[in-house]
């Protein structure tokens, strides 16, 4: 699943996403770029969950349909 995330624009935002996103169960894994502003995740979650967790961060976030990581 590739997430849009807005509002990051430091490494510590990056890591405070990708925290929030790994504590999610069915996480497998997470991967957060700064640029272009995305996180790709790996596992079973549900995919409001981890919205909800990257806007409980404060960031702005939404699933981008049809976009895979594969």
């Amino acid at each position: 699943m590739v997430f849009r995330v807005d509002g990051m624009t430091c490494n510590h935002c990056k890591a405070a996403v990708e925290s929030a996103i790994q504590k999610v169960p069915g996480v497998s894994e997470a991967i957060v770029e700064l640029q272009p502003g995305e996180a790709q995740v790996r596992g079973d979650a549900d995919p409001g969950d981890i919205v909800r967790a990257i806007e409980e961060e404060g960031y702005d976030a939404s699933l981008l349909p049809g976009k895979t990581n594969g």
